[in-house]
């Protein structure tokens, strides 16, 4: 029985980005002094508390982090002011309060952070709001202006760029991508048996997870340009490498699929077929194309300030351009079986298939 340390929840697999944390601290100084300076009252709480929650890893989501809580603040400081004006302030009027900005985020279908925000003001608002004049003007000054901080330090001292993971992840894909469609190649050229073949499609369905890694390193990375100063020199590469994972999709799916149909047809006999060595030959050189984009991709570099990871190349297809150091596809025309195997010829059809496909995605042919 494995026991698990309450106490190692608390901690996170990794550390939030030591910039962050200097942002976090001078957002939420800057938002304090400066509320000090327009605010004559106590300590700006507000301000200091909606600094710490508006700096984000991303602008876009500092933005959003922002709306949710000066939604929250100005409904909830509304809500509270009205039942304070007509039934008083006592404990029965806070407890309503409380309730109705829990039925009120619900029935709007209000975020998590302005949900709680709701409640929070309005309690706040009847508790120490009474006895301090302009309570709830000043509340939702506050918050605004530590938002309103908060965006700006993160958007001016060096706005983050996720590119470089996300790239860096599409370039291990394709080439993952090329080394599974070189072990069908090799597979069906040394006639492997069903269990290697059981080997080799875990290999292929686990390309599966690492795209569904790339796509959120990418989406990560789209999240990090949205609303970012830096972000315009950056957004071709990321259009760029969203290509090139749309095109990988495809292929991740076609060898997962031609491994599961050799391992669930494969026979002793079926290296003896021909048009297997044949098929074997195309497949390796679909692995020789595959390989040839991931080299591509990783041999672009993006902006230093993107962490250093790669910069992709890619045009609407993956067809190679016009550059001195092009390669030209090693796929040739597609197989053609003039009398089929009366043994494997499901199998065989269903690999021909899978390669006219493939061919049609890396060449950027039409069905």
């Amino acid at each position: 029985m494995v026991v698990v340390n309450p106490v190692a929840r608390l901690r996170s697999s990794s550390r939030t980005p030591f910039l962050q944390v200097v942002k976090t601290a001078v957002a939420v100084v800057a938002a304090v002094l400066l509320c000090r300076v327009l605010i004559d009252g106590p300590f700006p709480t507000f301000a200091a508390i909606a600094a710490l929650l508006v700096v984000q890893p991303s602008i876009n989501q500092s933005f959003v982090k922002g709306l949710e809580r000066s939604a929250g603040v100005v409904l909830g400081v509304v809500l509270a002011t009205g039942f304070h004006l007509l039934l008083g302030d006592t404990v029965w009027v806070v407890l309503l309060v409380i309730v109705l900005a829990i039925l009120i985020a619900w029935a709007l279908r209000l975020t998590p952070t302005s949900a709680t925000q709701v409640g929070i003001s309005g309690m706040l608002v009847l508790t120490a709001g009474v006895v301090t004049p302009n309570y709830s003007a000043d509340r939702i000054l506050e918050t605004v202006l530590g938002a309103v901080v908060a965006l700006i330090v993160n958007a001016v001292i060096v706005p983050p760029v996720l590119l470089g993971p996300a790239h860096l992840a599409v370039a291990r894909l394709a080439r993952d991508t090329a080394a599974a469609f070189e072990r069908v190649a090799i597979g069906l050229t040394e006639g492997w048996d069903a269990e290697r073949w059981h080997e080799a499609l875990l290999q292929a369905r686990a390309l599966r997870q690492q795209h569904a890694r790339a796509e959120a390193s990418l989406t990560a990375a789209r999240e990090s340009l949205t609303m970012n100063p830096r972000g315009g020199r950056h957004r071709t590469v990321l259009d760029e490498d969203i290509v090139v994972a749309e095109h990988l999709r495809v292929l991740v799916t076609r060898v997962t699929g031609m491994t599961r149909a050799i391992q669930d047809n494969t026979a002793p006999d079926l290296r003896a077929d021909p048009v297997v060595g044949s098929i074997a030959t195309e497949v390796a050189r679909i692995g020789a194309d595959v390989r040839a984009l991931s080299a591509r991709v990783a041999a672009k570099e993006v902006p230093v300030s993107t962490a250093g990871a790669p910069r992709p190349r890619s045009s609407a297809t993956v067809t190679p351009q016009h550059d001195e150091d092009v390669v030209e596809p090693a796929l040739t025309a597609p197989l053609e079986v003039i009398r089929p195997n009366s043994r494997h010829w499901i199998l065989i059809g269903a690999l021909l298939e899978d390669i006219r496909r493939v061919r049609e995605e890396l060449l950027g042919e039409d069905d």
